[in-house]
């Protein structure tokens, strides 16, 4: 079976990639990679751009940020709004009568990467 087509990811993830901060946590993010986050505010097919990158990678010199690096931006594409899994939660405490059950469903958006500058 041929991988040179899996050769061909693994160099371009290894020679550019970043470590952003969005909407409190952090994702590693390369090129064109699509990724889940919370909402952004960003409607379905806006592009923006952001500028909190923790760290930023370009052909095997990578630069750390105390936080930010300085001039280091992320182009994100808003891709999809949707809602992920149920969770549900449950509380009883016996002998009184007392339970209580809940649900939540976190509101989510996919993300594309459009270009990572550093």
């Amino acid at each position: 079976m041929d991988k040179k087509w899996l050769f061909k990811i693994l160099e371009r993830v290894a020679s550019m990639f970043a470590i952003i901060e969005l909407k409190g946590k952090q994702h590693k993010i390369h090129k064109d990679m699509i990724f889940v986050s919370e909402l952004t505010g960003k409607e379905p097919g806006a592009e923006f751009e952001i500028d909190s990158v923790l760290l930023a990678s370009k052909d095997n010199q990578v630069k750390v940020g105390q936080p930010y690096v300085n001039g280091a931006k992320v182009k994100l594409k808003v891709i999809q709004n949707f809602r992920g899994p149920k969770v549900r939660g449950f509380k009883y405490k016996r002998k009184t009568g007392y339970a209580k059950r809940w649900g939540h469903r976190q509101d989510l958006q996919k993300l594309q990467v459009l270009d990572i500058i550093i």
